[in-house]
């Protein structure tokens, strides 16, 4: 998966891990990031957040940038915007560059404020409570920081579609975020009675939709056809799928035999799995969980979920001339459906 990134970095210019450095170098956050040390010593998850912008190349926190700036270039410009490729650098429209980090910051800005810890279920060696109070207004004043960045750079953009889209990503990773903490207090806790296709729409809210409309609003900046659009939006939709059962996948098919890989039952094993065992039969089995999913068919058929949308991703890229990008998004892909 790194060398897949890296490889995709080289394409569209730069490496995207900088993407939004700009905004993060401003004096306002580095003001924020120096109130931040007072947390050194705790829990509170936002330490762990700012660890991830530093070097988290498991994630790849940046991802979703560099597909924006790929699609973009894969696609090319339009025949309605010839006139235009002066403003282009790589192949790339700077309205699409600045689009990828305003994507990035959206994103960053929902992991920021993710970390928003429950002070009722606090333990004593999570840190002093006023530590942790403290945590949690810097979780919501730097992710509303940048945010409002985003939303500022993406009026800048004078597109009244693109704005339009954006928009409605960041609805959607509202109300995907708002049913996730509704529906479990904590990361493992049994939910509802909750069934595959429910669980992809909560994963396109919360993980996919922004990647999605992202592409898609890439395309309409470059004036492409509605159809390229569509399966611009149907590549980040499918890409974005398959990397989120890869990564749901990785407790169950990593090498290592340790019983001790942290899971959620929320994820695509543990709910195909409850699926085809019923939910009376899951409620039993719930202390020998993992070992269940393991021997069970909810592993293989979370595997062919992942390879499903992932092949519906290269399908959609088929739609788009052949070059070095489009190849780089195709790897991608080939990098989140390859399982031991």
């Amino acid at each position: 998966w790194s060398q897949v990134v890296s490889e995709a970095e080289k394409i569209v210019g730069y490496p995207t891990s900088f993407m939004s450095l700009r905004c993060l170098l401003s004096d306002e956050l580095s003001n924020i990031a120096m109130q931040v040390r007072k947390l050194v010593g705790t829990k509170h998850p936002l330490l762990d957040t700012a660890r991830g912008f530093v070097y988290d190349s498991r994630n790849n926190l940046q991802m979703r940038g560099l597909v924006v700036l790929l699609i973009s270039k894969a696609a090319g410009p339009s025949t309605a915007e010839l006139s235009f490729q002066h403003d282009m650098v790589s192949g790339i429209y700077s309205s699409q560059r600045s689009l990828a980090e305003i994507t990035e910051l959206i994103h960053t800005a929902f992991l920021v404020h993710r970390g928003i810890v429950n002070i009722g279920e606090l333990k004593s060696c999570d840190g002093p409570l006023k530590d942790m109070q403290f945590g949690n207004k810097m979780a919501v004043l730097s992710g509303d920081f940048l945010l409002a960045n985003a939303c500022t750079s993406l009026a800048q953009l004078q597109n009244t579609k693109v704005v339009e889209l954006i928009s409605s990503a960041i609805g959607d990773l509202v109300q995907g975020i708002y049913y996730e903490n509704s529906k479990s207090s904590e990361e493992n806790c049994l939910t509802d009675d909750i069934g595959i296709s429910r669980w992809k729409e909560q994963v396109f809210l919360s993980h996919s939709a922004l990647l999605a409309k992202s592409c898609q609003a890439a395309m309409e900046l470059a004036k492409h056809s509605a159809e390229i659009q569509d399966m611009a939006f149907q590549y980040g939709k499918h890409m974005s799928m398959s990397h989120k059962l890869h990564s749901d996948l990785q407790p169950f098919v990593r090498e290592s035999s340790s019983d001790t890989i942290a899971f959620s039952l929320n994820s695509a094993p543990a709910i195909l799995h409850q699926e085809f065992r019923g939910r009376e039969a899951w409620l039993k089995q719930i202390r020998e969980l993992q070992e269940a999913i393991k021997a069970g068919k909810g592993v293989t058929s979370a595997i062919d979920l992942c390879r499903y949308h992932g092949n519906r991703a290269l399908a959609a890229l088929e739609r788009f001339p052949p070059s070095e990008a489009r190849d780089a998004l195709a790897n991608i892909v080939y990098a989140v459906t390859r399982f031991p």
